[in-house]
């Protein structure tokens, strides 16, 4: 966790923001229902406020200009890294933009699941250099708990 001491820094800093999410939850499409859903759902039980596509989209909304008022509206960024991510990330799509967003920011915390940081690294140098969380080494509910440690006030 200390390593996470940069993100913890801005979470604080930007509290005093109105009506800010705890967290925008970066996700590839193909995880929706599965592994960013489980998450999601472990980290509202938590008391985290989670910005999540699944939700916060309604129908007949511009998909791009919502999460871009997410990414706005959001204390940190995490970005859910799986073999579905990776992929989509290569191909330039909306998750590499979020991606893009969010790396622009000291406000990111990769974690990964059913990967590896040596797999991210080839596809993004930028997020695999990020201090983050893995599932093989922590459960989902315990990265979740560490997540909401981060960002609780």
């Amino acid at each position: 966790m200390r390593t996470l001491t940069p993100v913890r820094e801005n979470v604080e800093r930007r509290a005093s923001v109105p009506e800010l999410r705890d967290v925008f939850l970066c996700h590839a499409w193909d995880d929706r229902k599965e592994a960013a859903k489980e998450l999601h759902d472990l980290l509202e039980a938590a008391g985290v406020s989670v910005w999540f596509s699944e939700k916060d989209v309604l129908l007949g909304s511009t998909l791009l200009r919502e999460i871009d008022k997410g990414l706005a509206k959001s204390r940190v960024g995490i970005v859910l890294v799986t073999p579905s991510l990776l992929r989509r990330v290569q191909g330039e799509g909306i998750a590499d933009k979020e991606l893009s967003a969010l790396l622009a920011r000291d406000l990111l915390v990769p974690i990964v699941h059913g990967t590896t940081y040596e797999a991210l690294r080839d596809v993004s140098p930028l997020l695999g250099s990020r201090s983050g969380l893995n599932t093989a080494e922590d459960t989902m509910a315990t990265v979740a708990a560490k997540l909401a440690e981060l960002v609780s006030l």
